[in-house]
């Protein structure tokens, strides 16, 4: 097959690809992501793309008039016939974007090993222990492994000691170089202690270990001393997965698709991989010197990750392949630490609800009081946990991606250049805004959306229903070939040389979005028989929750409206919950424990998620009487 040069602006990169190559895989090859919502189908229209000169066969997609005047065709739908020069515009650039890692925004729970570890004994997964053994003799002439294995059951009263064919190869040369003393690193889960390593000489330190979460939108990676419970460094990135979909079905469908699952595992590990690369070099760390790795994830993810396919999870009854998941070593997985260190996954308590959601359970010791606790992570799946130490029910309600900037017109991830406040001037209609990193605008993120439909509503722009009131008098309020529309920035302020826009369609996404969380927690309410003023706590977890403006939220209906003094704010829950039980072998058994004590509730089995839904996708909702600090004025007094 023919092969044809390809050049990349501005980015000034080359390569050759063979013909009939989309532009997307092109541009995927030479490192550059396009934004591609739905992983390449031709219907999302976010992957503009401009062939500057060259041969190219252009086919269908959801390629709007505008697109066609500006000259921009869809990188999916164009396949490469000869050498060709494309130009990828900033804004369909799917740029690294901010990952935080420590909350900027609100008061977040302490994450110091002591608070962490609160209630469960330091004693990490993996350590190790210095041993000086007796040489053999010809009268003392046990094996290697057995005089290994006998002096560390003396020293460590472990009774059961695995070992595997690499360890032992380098074993005899391992134990004589230092003259019979050596280091053994032990990996203990599951009753089991398996020797994954013995070093010549007394090695000083314990190792290190990955706590690591494998988010639909984000990857996250966290470095921790063995020997003292540290954080040593961190560090997040987009999920390359991304390119294939920003949502979890996208990328199930692509999964079913020839060479799919090997592509969708090859993406996550690679992210992964890139994480680990930086984080080590940085540090000087050696990935021999990295033991074990803790992961969470949704379902969907882990099964990505060790090459399940996920099909089943997608089709009624929404079966997983498993919900528990074997350890696996590094070099099955192709991950860049030690070949045999462990990998080990939280486990699944449904298709819906994941390890990431008992890895955030665990973190936020929601079994272990008895203060009623509503625990939320909002992100394309909505995943609720509501409980305590008597019982503890999950859900999870589809809110689809507008939160993450996906099916939005000028939606994007929280990056350079996404709006994240709105300010609207209640007389003129005009605004204000703030940009991630004080750049020109380009899009707009999640936390922006919330904030700007809160906005247009308190202004009195946008009715209950998120339509645009038609009579308000400002240039910014227009209609266009798409419906109406607010100007957020003009041409001239973007960075993207065109008006950046809310339209009505975006509002009524945001709408639905909000409704399917609001509706989970209120049918997770009633199947208790419970009131929302029974709720003592209400953790907020995600990398979402990091920007999230509660008065904003509560006054959308996307969150109760109870005493905000009730919110707590935990960041990541997901990645803090995976460095607890890296560093707790207790910890770990009770992450293995809480996949089977939280009582999952199908929302599509009945009526009721659907009768609320339908309420909830109001401004706020409904029922004003779930939102009484709405109706009251500056004063605290009712509104008639």
């Amino acid at each position: 097959m023919s092969k044809h040069l390809v050049k990349f602006l501005p980015d000034d990169i080359s390569l050759t690809v063979e013909t009939g190559t989309n532009v997307l895989r092109a541009a995927s090859i030479a490192g550059i992501e396009i934004k591609s919502v739905c992983g390449g189908k031709g219907s999302c229209g976010r992957c503009a793309i401009k062939v500057q000169q060259g041969q190219v066969r252009l086919e269908g997609g959801n390629r709007s008039k505008k697109m066609k005047e500006q000259g921009l065709n869809l990188a999916c739908q164009t396949f490469i016939e000869g050498d060709v020069v494309i130009e990828v515009p900033k804004d369909s650039r799917l740029e690294e974007h901010q990952v935080v890692l420590e909350n900027e925004n609100h008061k977040v729970l302490a994450e110091s090993e002591l608070d962490l570890l609160s209630g469960y004994e330091f004693k990490p997964l993996c350590r190790k222990v210095q041993l000086t053994l007796e040489p053999p003799t010809l009268t003392e002439n046990a094996s290697d492994l057995t005089r290994l294995q006998a002096e560390l059951r003396q020293k460590t009263a472990c009774k059961e000691l695995m070992v595997e064919l690499p360890v032992l190869q380098q074993l005899a040369e391992a134990l004589r170089q230092e003259d019979w003393k050596v280091t053994a690193t032990l990996a203990c889960m599951n009753g089991i202690t398996e020797i994954v390593q013995v070093e010549p000489g007394h090695v000083q330190n314990d190792g290190y270990g990955l706590a690591v979460d494998i988010g639909t939108t984000t990857v996250v990676v966290y470095v921790v001393d063995l020997a003292t419970g540290d954080l040593v460094d961190s560090r997040g990135t987009y999920n390359k997965q991304a390119r294939y979909g920003d949502d979890v079905i996208s990328r199930m469908i692509h999964a079913g698709e020839k060479n799919g699952l090997d592509d969708l595992r090859k993406a996550v590990i690679g992210s992964i991989n890139e994480l680990i690369d930086k984080l080590l070099e940085k540090n000087n760390i050696s990935p021999d010197d990295v033991h074990v790795a803790v992961t969470a994830g949704n379902t969907t993810m882990a099964h990505l990750l060790l090459g399940l396919p996920p099909k089943y999870i997608r089709l009624e009854p929404y079966i997983p392949t498993a919900t528990e998941l074997p350890p696996v070593k590094a070099r099955l997985l192709g991950i860049n630490i030690n070949p045999e260190a462990w990998v080990l996954s939280f486990p699944a308590v449904a298709s819906y609800v994941g390890g990431d959601i008992v890895a955030g359970v665990l973190a936020a010791k929601m079994a272990k009081v008895e203060m009623m606790t509503l625990f939320i992570d909002i992100g394309t799946n909505g995943e609720i946990v509501l409980g305590n130490n008597e019982f503890l029910i999950s859900c999870a309600c589809s809110a689809g991606p507008a939160f993450e900037g996906g099916g939005i017109t000028f939606g994007m991830r929280a990056m350079g250049g996404a709006i994240e406040r709105v300010s609207i001037d209640p007389e003129t209609f005009d605004v204000s805004l703030m940009i991630i990193g004080n750049e020109k605008p380009i899009g707009i993120c999640g936390s922006g959306l919330i904030d700007c439909m809160a906005k247009l509503h308190r202004v009195g722009l946008i009715d209950r229903t998120g339509q645009f009131f038609r009579d308000k008098d400002t240039p910014r309020l227009r209609k266009s070939e798409d419906g109406w529309e607010y100007v957020l920035a003009w041409a001239e302020e973007s960075g993207v040389d065109k008006d950046v826009v809310i339209t009505e369609a975006d509002i009524k996404n945001l709408l639905r979005s909000k409704g399917a969380v609001f509706a989970g927690i209120q049918s997770l309410l009633k199947s208790m028989q419970l009131d929302v003023n029974m709720i003592e706590k209400i953790i907020i977890a995600g990398g979402f929750g990091n920007y999230l403006n509660v008065d904003d939220a509560v006054q959308i209906g996307l969150l109760p409206d109870v005493d905000r003094d009730r919110y707590e704010f935990m960041g990541n829950t997901s990645v803090k919950g995976a460095k607890l039980a890296l560093l707790s072998q207790d910890a770990y058994k009770e992450c293995k424990e809480l996949g089977h004590l939280m009582t999952y509730l199908e929302l599509s089995a009945g009526t009721t998620f659907m009768d609320e839904f339908v309420s909830a996708t109001f401004i706020p909702h409904t029922d004003l009487t779930l939102f009484p600090s709405l109706n009251k004025d500056e004063q605290g007094k009712e509104v008639k």
